[in-house]
Protein backbone atom coordinates (compact mmCIF):
# COMPACT_ATOMS: atom_id res chain seq x y z
CA UNK A 1 0.00 0.00 0.00
CA UNK A 2 1.86 2.82 -0.82
CA UNK A 3 0.19 5.43 1.11
CA UNK A 4 0.98 5.51 5.13
CA UNK A 5 -2.37 5.92 6.90
CA UNK A 6 -2.64 7.81 10.25
CA UNK A 7 -5.31 5.62 12.10
CA UNK A 8 -7.04 6.56 14.61
CA UNK A 9 -8.77 3.35 17.10
CA UNK A 10 -11.51 3.95 19.65
CA UNK A 11 -11.58 0.11 21.60
CA UNK A 12 -11.60 -1.03 24.97
CA UNK A 13 -7.96 -1.20 25.90
CA UNK A 14 -4.52 -2.15 23.95
CA UNK A 15 -2.99 -1.84 27.43
CA UNK A 16 -4.80 -4.07 29.05
CA UNK A 17 -6.26 -7.64 28.49
CA UNK A 18 -8.09 -7.64 32.41
CA UNK A 19 -11.81 -8.21 31.11
CA UNK A 20 -10.91 -7.33 27.56
CA UNK A 21 -10.94 -10.87 25.25
CA UNK A 22 -9.89 -8.39 22.11
CA UNK A 23 -6.24 -7.53 23.85
CA UNK A 24 -4.72 -10.08 21.80
CA UNK A 25 -6.76 -8.58 18.16
CA UNK A 26 -5.85 -5.42 18.72
CA UNK A 27 -2.26 -5.98 19.92
CA UNK A 28 -1.91 -7.93 16.79
CA UNK A 29 -3.65 -5.88 13.99
CA UNK A 30 -2.00 -2.26 15.58
CA UNK A 31 0.89 -3.65 15.65
CA UNK A 32 1.13 -5.25 12.16
CA UNK A 33 -0.25 -2.21 10.51
CA UNK A 34 2.77 0.10 12.16
CA UNK A 35 4.98 -2.72 10.99
CA UNK A 36 3.74 -1.96 7.52
CA UNK A 37 4.22 1.90 8.26
CA UNK A 38 1.36 3.07 9.62
CA UNK A 39 0.84 5.37 12.27
CA UNK A 40 -2.48 4.48 14.87
CA UNK A 41 -3.08 6.74 17.84
CA UNK A 42 -5.37 3.88 20.19
CA UNK A 43 -7.97 6.04 22.22
CA UNK A 44 -9.09 4.00 25.44
CA UNK A 45 -10.97 5.11 28.10
CA UNK A 46 -10.28 4.17 32.38
CA UNK A 47 -13.06 1.78 32.98
CA UNK A 48 -13.55 -1.59 34.87
CA UNK A 49 -10.26 -1.25 36.48
CA UNK A 50 -8.23 -2.13 33.23
CA UNK A 51 -5.23 0.62 33.69
CA UNK A 52 -5.44 -0.77 37.24
CA UNK A 53 -4.39 -4.26 36.09
CA UNK A 54 -2.21 -3.29 32.87
CA UNK A 55 -0.08 -6.18 31.29
CA UNK A 56 2.13 -4.31 29.13
CA UNK A 57 3.77 -1.12 28.93
CA UNK A 58 2.53 2.01 26.45
CA UNK A 59 4.24 0.59 23.42
CA UNK A 60 6.55 1.82 20.84
CA UNK A 61 4.24 0.82 17.66
CA UNK A 62 1.13 3.06 18.94
CA UNK A 63 0.23 5.93 20.51
CA UNK A 64 -2.33 5.19 23.87
CA UNK A 65 -4.50 7.88 24.92
CA UNK A 66 -6.29 7.12 27.88
CA UNK A 67 -9.21 9.60 28.86
CA UNK A 68 -11.56 9.57 31.91
CA UNK A 69 -14.48 6.44 31.78
CA UNK A 70 -16.87 9.26 32.99
CA UNK A 71 -18.20 12.32 31.06
CA UNK A 72 -19.47 12.31 27.83
CA UNK A 73 -17.71 15.70 26.91
CA UNK A 74 -14.16 13.37 27.31
CA UNK A 75 -15.33 10.95 24.94
CA UNK A 76 -16.61 14.00 23.06
CA UNK A 77 -13.15 15.84 23.36
CA UNK A 78 -11.43 12.51 22.12
CA UNK A 79 -13.22 11.99 18.95
CA UNK A 80 -12.07 15.94 17.84
CA UNK A 81 -8.68 14.93 18.62
CA UNK A 82 -8.92 12.30 16.25
CA UNK A 83 -9.89 15.37 13.51
CA UNK A 84 -7.71 14.84 10.20
CA UNK A 85 -7.00 10.98 10.36
CA UNK A 86 -7.20 9.11 7.19
CA UNK A 87 -8.97 5.63 8.43
CA UNK A 88 -11.01 6.26 11.94
CA UNK A 89 -12.27 2.84 13.87
CA UNK A 90 -14.82 2.77 16.08
CA UNK A 91 -14.50 -1.35 18.01
CA UNK A 92 -17.78 -2.44 19.67
CA UNK A 93 -17.60 -3.52 23.05
CA UNK A 94 -15.70 0.05 24.12
CA UNK A 95 -17.70 -1.21 26.97
CA UNK A 96 -18.32 3.15 28.02
CA UNK A 97 -19.88 5.57 25.55
CA UNK A 98 -20.60 2.83 23.17
CA UNK A 99 -23.64 4.77 21.75
CA UNK A 100 -22.07 8.30 21.87
CA UNK A 101 -19.00 6.81 19.83
CA UNK A 102 -20.86 5.19 16.88
CA UNK A 103 -22.88 8.13 16.45
CA UNK A 104 -19.92 10.88 16.94
CA UNK A 105 -17.37 9.49 14.79
CA UNK A 106 -19.16 9.65 11.62
CA UNK A 107 -19.09 13.59 11.96
CA UNK A 108 -15.35 12.93 10.94
CA UNK A 109 -16.12 11.52 7.88
CA UNK A 110 -15.14 13.36 4.73
CA UNK A 111 -13.08 13.37 1.30
CA UNK A 112 -9.99 12.42 3.22
CA UNK A 113 -11.24 10.31 6.30
CA UNK A 114 -12.95 7.16 5.79
CA UNK A 115 -14.79 5.66 9.24
CA UNK A 116 -15.09 1.72 10.11
CA UNK A 117 -17.39 0.03 12.36
CA UNK A 118 -14.87 -3.00 13.47
CA UNK A 119 -16.95 -5.68 15.14
CA UNK A 120 -15.05 -7.58 17.45
CA UNK A 121 -18.81 -9.39 18.57
CA UNK A 122 -20.47 -9.13 15.74
CA UNK A 123 -23.12 -12.38 16.67
CA UNK A 124 -23.86 -10.28 20.29
CA UNK A 125 -24.34 -6.63 18.18
CA UNK A 126 -26.55 -8.29 15.43
CA UNK A 127 -28.42 -10.19 18.26
CA UNK A 128 -29.12 -6.79 19.67
CA UNK A 129 -30.40 -5.24 16.46
CA UNK A 130 -32.68 -8.43 16.09
CA UNK A 131 -33.76 -7.71 19.72
CA UNK A 132 -34.71 -3.79 19.44
CA UNK A 133 -36.31 -2.34 16.09
CA UNK A 134 -35.56 1.01 18.03
CA UNK A 135 -31.74 0.61 18.37
CA UNK A 136 -30.42 3.89 17.11
CA UNK A 137 -27.27 1.91 15.67
CA UNK A 138 -29.96 0.57 13.02
CA UNK A 139 -29.64 3.86 11.10
CA UNK A 140 -26.09 4.50 11.65
CA UNK A 141 -25.02 1.13 9.26
CA UNK A 142 -25.58 2.24 6.27
CA UNK A 143 -23.28 5.24 7.01
CA UNK A 144 -20.36 3.83 7.87
CA UNK A 145 -17.78 3.20 4.79
CA UNK A 146 -18.02 -0.43 5.76
CA UNK A 147 -18.25 -2.36 8.41
CA UNK A 148 -15.36 -5.17 9.36
CA UNK A 149 -15.99 -8.03 11.76
CA UNK A 150 -13.02 -10.51 13.21
CA UNK A 151 -15.29 -13.65 12.73
CA UNK A 152 -18.72 -14.91 11.85
CA UNK A 153 -17.87 -15.38 8.14
CA UNK A 154 -20.78 -15.60 5.27
CA UNK A 155 -23.37 -16.03 8.07
CA UNK A 156 -22.75 -12.44 9.90
CA UNK A 157 -21.77 -10.96 6.04
CA UNK A 158 -25.09 -11.00 4.63
CA UNK A 159 -26.65 -10.24 7.93
CA UNK A 160 -25.14 -6.97 8.06
CA UNK A 161 -26.11 -6.27 4.51
CA UNK A 162 -29.46 -6.92 5.38
CA UNK A 163 -29.34 -4.23 8.05
CA UNK A 164 -27.55 -1.62 5.34
CA UNK A 165 -24.20 -2.07 5.41
CA UNK A 166 -22.75 -1.12 2.46
CA UNK A 167 -20.36 -3.91 2.70
CA UNK A 168 -19.39 -6.24 5.19
CA UNK A 169 -15.57 -8.13 5.48
CA UNK A 170 -14.23 -10.55 8.08
CA UNK A 171 -10.80 -9.98 9.16
CA UNK A 172 -10.30 -12.69 11.46
CA UNK A 173 -8.32 -13.63 14.60
CA UNK A 174 -4.53 -14.36 13.85
CA UNK A 175 -1.11 -15.12 15.37
CA UNK A 176 1.09 -12.58 16.65
CA UNK A 177 4.63 -14.57 16.65
CA UNK A 178 6.13 -11.96 18.50
CA UNK A 179 3.70 -12.27 21.46
CA UNK A 180 2.23 -16.10 21.27
CA UNK A 181 4.93 -18.75 20.40
CA UNK A 182 6.67 -21.71 22.04
CA UNK A 183 8.26 -21.93 25.30
CA UNK A 184 9.27 -24.15 27.85
CA UNK A 185 6.73 -26.01 30.42
CA UNK A 186 5.59 -23.97 33.60
CA UNK A 187 5.00 -25.97 36.83
CA UNK A 188 2.64 -23.62 37.88
CA UNK A 189 0.01 -25.22 34.83
CA UNK A 190 1.10 -28.35 34.78
CA UNK A 191 -1.77 -30.27 33.66
CA UNK A 192 -3.68 -32.97 31.61
CA UNK A 193 -6.16 -29.83 29.77
CA UNK A 194 -5.96 -26.37 30.42
CA UNK A 195 -8.83 -24.04 30.15
CA UNK A 196 -8.18 -20.31 30.09
CA UNK A 197 -11.57 -17.76 29.76
CA UNK A 198 -13.27 -15.40 32.05
CA UNK A 199 -16.62 -16.22 33.52
CA UNK A 200 -19.35 -14.52 30.83
CA UNK A 201 -22.95 -15.06 31.09
CA UNK A 202 -23.47 -17.10 27.27
CA UNK A 203 -20.13 -18.86 27.53
CA UNK A 204 -20.21 -20.43 31.07
CA UNK A 205 -23.15 -23.53 30.21
CA UNK A 206 -20.57 -24.35 27.50
CA UNK A 207 -17.78 -24.36 30.09
CA UNK A 208 -19.90 -26.72 32.24
CA UNK A 209 -20.22 -28.96 29.64
CA UNK A 210 -17.09 -28.71 27.84
CA UNK A 211 -14.74 -28.36 30.51
CA UNK A 212 -16.50 -29.36 33.71
CA UNK A 213 -18.28 -32.45 32.60
CA UNK A 214 -15.18 -33.48 31.13
CA UNK A 215 -13.04 -33.37 34.15
CA UNK A 216 -16.15 -35.06 36.04
CA UNK A 217 -15.65 -38.21 33.52
CA UNK A 218 -12.00 -37.95 34.24
CA UNK A 219 -11.30 -38.27 37.86
CA UNK A 220 -7.94 -39.29 37.57
CA UNK A 221 -6.78 -36.42 35.11
CA UNK A 222 -5.69 -33.05 36.27
CA UNK A 223 -7.46 -30.12 34.80
CA UNK A 224 -6.49 -26.26 35.05
CA UNK A 225 -8.82 -23.38 35.02
CA UNK A 226 -7.47 -19.78 34.32
CA UNK A 227 -9.79 -16.87 33.86
CA UNK A 228 -11.75 -14.14 35.86
CA UNK A 229 -14.62 -14.52 37.48
CA UNK A 230 -14.74 -18.10 38.42
CA UNK A 231 -13.74 -18.68 42.12
CA UNK A 232 -16.97 -19.12 43.64
CA UNK A 233 -18.03 -21.61 40.74
CA UNK A 234 -19.02 -25.19 42.00
CA UNK A 235 -15.98 -27.62 40.32
CA UNK A 236 -15.10 -31.30 40.01
CA UNK A 237 -12.09 -31.89 42.68
CA UNK A 238 -9.78 -32.50 40.06
CA UNK A 239 -9.64 -28.87 38.57
CA UNK A 240 -7.47 -26.09 39.98
CA UNK A 241 -8.36 -22.92 39.80
CA UNK A 242 -5.49 -20.00 39.16
CA UNK A 243 -7.82 -16.93 38.52
CA UNK A 244 -6.64 -13.98 35.80
CA UNK A 245 -3.51 -15.04 34.15
CA UNK A 246 -1.42 -12.01 32.33
CA UNK A 247 -0.64 -12.35 29.22
CA UNK A 248 3.22 -12.70 29.87
CA UNK A 249 1.59 -16.08 31.40
CA UNK A 250 -0.24 -16.92 28.25
CA UNK A 251 2.23 -18.95 26.17
CA UNK A 252 3.44 -21.14 29.53
CA UNK A 253 -0.66 -21.89 30.16
CA UNK A 254 -0.79 -23.02 26.87
CA UNK A 255 2.41 -24.80 26.15
CA UNK A 256 2.21 -26.58 29.64
CA UNK A 257 -0.83 -29.00 29.71
CA UNK A 258 -0.90 -31.59 27.43
CA UNK A 259 -3.52 -30.61 25.75
CA UNK A 260 -5.49 -26.72 25.91
CA UNK A 261 -9.53 -26.52 25.22
CA UNK A 262 -11.37 -23.64 23.39
CA UNK A 263 -14.76 -23.09 24.12
CA UNK A 264 -16.68 -20.66 22.04
CA UNK A 265 -19.02 -18.56 23.73
CA UNK A 266 -22.89 -19.24 22.39
CA UNK A 267 -23.32 -16.58 19.93
CA UNK A 268 -20.23 -17.71 18.57
CA UNK A 269 -20.70 -20.72 18.30
CA UNK A 270 -24.44 -20.34 16.54
CA UNK A 271 -23.13 -18.06 14.11
CA UNK A 272 -19.91 -20.29 13.18
CA UNK A 273 -16.86 -19.21 11.24
CA UNK A 274 -15.44 -17.44 14.57
CA UNK A 275 -12.01 -18.50 15.48
CA UNK A 276 -11.37 -17.45 19.02
CA UNK A 277 -8.09 -15.39 19.83
CA UNK A 278 -7.60 -18.28 22.08
CA UNK A 279 -7.23 -20.69 19.11
CA UNK A 280 -4.46 -18.93 17.61
CA UNK A 281 -2.52 -18.12 20.93
CA UNK A 282 -2.61 -21.64 21.33
CA UNK A 283 -1.36 -23.32 18.11
CA UNK A 284 0.83 -20.30 18.15
CA UNK A 285 2.11 -21.60 21.30
CA UNK A 286 2.55 -25.12 19.25
CA UNK A 287 0.05 -26.17 21.84
CA UNK A 288 -2.49 -29.53 21.06
CA UNK A 289 -5.70 -27.78 20.84
CA UNK A 290 -9.66 -29.21 21.64
CA UNK A 291 -12.03 -27.14 20.22
CA UNK A 292 -15.96 -27.22 20.77
CA UNK A 293 -17.33 -28.00 17.61
CA UNK A 294 -18.29 -24.83 15.24
CA UNK A 295 -19.14 -24.23 11.59
CA UNK A 296 -16.07 -23.64 9.50
CA UNK A 297 -12.56 -24.68 11.44
CA UNK A 298 -11.93 -26.36 8.15
CA UNK A 299 -10.61 -23.13 7.21
CA UNK A 300 -8.19 -22.32 9.99
CA UNK A 301 -7.08 -25.81 11.17
CA UNK A 302 -7.35 -29.36 10.20
CA UNK A 303 -9.49 -31.28 12.36
CA UNK A 304 -7.64 -34.89 13.36
CA UNK A 305 -4.60 -33.60 12.26
CA UNK A 306 -3.93 -29.93 13.44
CA UNK A 307 -7.09 -29.31 15.91
CA UNK A 308 -9.09 -31.67 17.23
CA UNK A 309 -12.83 -30.85 17.48
CA UNK A 310 -15.61 -32.61 20.29
CA UNK A 311 -19.27 -32.13 20.11
CA UNK A 312 -19.66 -32.23 23.98
CA UNK A 313 -17.74 -32.98 27.17
CA UNK A 314 -17.67 -36.51 26.83
CA UNK A 315 -16.13 -35.80 23.64
CA UNK A 316 -13.48 -33.89 25.19
CA UNK A 317 -12.99 -36.31 27.93
CA UNK A 318 -12.43 -39.19 25.32
CA UNK A 319 -9.59 -37.27 22.88
CA UNK A 320 -7.97 -35.93 26.83
CA UNK A 321 -8.16 -40.13 27.45
CA UNK A 322 -6.55 -41.49 24.40
CA UNK A 323 -3.65 -38.46 23.85
CA UNK A 324 -0.21 -38.77 25.17
CA UNK A 325 2.48 -36.62 25.09
CA UNK A 326 3.89 -37.36 21.46
CA UNK A 327 0.55 -37.32 19.38
CA UNK A 328 -0.50 -33.95 21.92
CA UNK A 329 2.98 -33.26 20.27
CA UNK A 330 2.40 -33.66 16.63
CA UNK A 331 -0.82 -32.08 16.82
CA UNK A 332 0.50 -28.90 17.95
CA UNK A 333 3.26 -28.41 16.00
CA UNK A 334 0.95 -29.20 12.63
CA UNK A 335 -0.96 -26.25 14.24
CA UNK A 336 1.84 -24.25 14.23
CA UNK A 337 3.07 -24.51 11.23
CA UNK A 338 -0.38 -23.71 9.79
CA UNK A 339 -0.66 -20.55 11.43
CA UNK A 340 2.11 -19.15 10.62
CA UNK A 341 2.07 -20.12 6.92
CA UNK A 342 -1.95 -18.51 6.78
CA UNK A 343 -2.94 -16.85 10.09
CA UNK A 344 -0.36 -13.97 11.48
CA UNK A 345 -1.50 -10.08 12.08
CA UNK A 346 0.76 -10.02 8.61
CA UNK A 347 -1.56 -11.60 6.72
CA UNK A 348 -4.45 -9.88 7.97
CA UNK A 349 -2.72 -6.41 7.59
CA UNK A 350 -2.47 -6.68 3.85
CA UNK A 351 -5.97 -7.88 3.82
CA UNK A 352 -7.18 -4.64 5.77
CA UNK A 353 -4.89 -2.40 2.99
CA UNK A 354 -5.91 -4.47 0.19
CA UNK A 355 -9.67 -4.01 1.39
CA UNK A 356 -9.29 0.17 1.64
CA UNK A 357 -7.30 0.32 -1.59
CA UNK A 358 -9.95 -2.14 -3.79
CA UNK A 359 -7.89 -4.69 -4.52
CA UNK A 360 -8.51 -8.55 -4.25
CA UNK A 361 -7.91 -9.64 -0.35
CA UNK A 362 -7.09 -13.57 -1.19
CA UNK A 363 -4.08 -12.00 -3.53
CA UNK A 364 -2.51 -9.47 -0.76
CA UNK A 365 -2.78 -12.34 1.59
CA UNK A 366 -0.65 -14.49 -0.96
CA UNK A 367 2.21 -11.57 -0.79
CA UNK A 368 1.66 -11.07 3.00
Amino acid sequence: MKKKMNIAFFASSLVSAYWNGAATYYRGMVRALHERGHRVRFYEPDAFGRQQHRDMDAPDWAEVIVYPGEGDANARRMVEHARGADLVVKASGVGVFDALLEEAVLDLQGPGTRVVFWDVDAPATLDRLQADAADPFHALVPRYDMVLTYGGGDPVVQAYRRAGARDCIPIYNALDPSTHHPVGPDARFEADLGFLGNRLPDREARVEEFFLRAASLLPEQRFLLGGSGWSDKAMPSNVRYVGHVYTADHNAFNRTPMAVLNVSRDSMARYGFSPATRVFEAAGSAACLITDAWEGIELFLEPGKEVLVAADGGEVAAHVRQLDAASARRIGEAAYRRVLAEHTYAHRAAQLEALLEGRDAAQALEVA
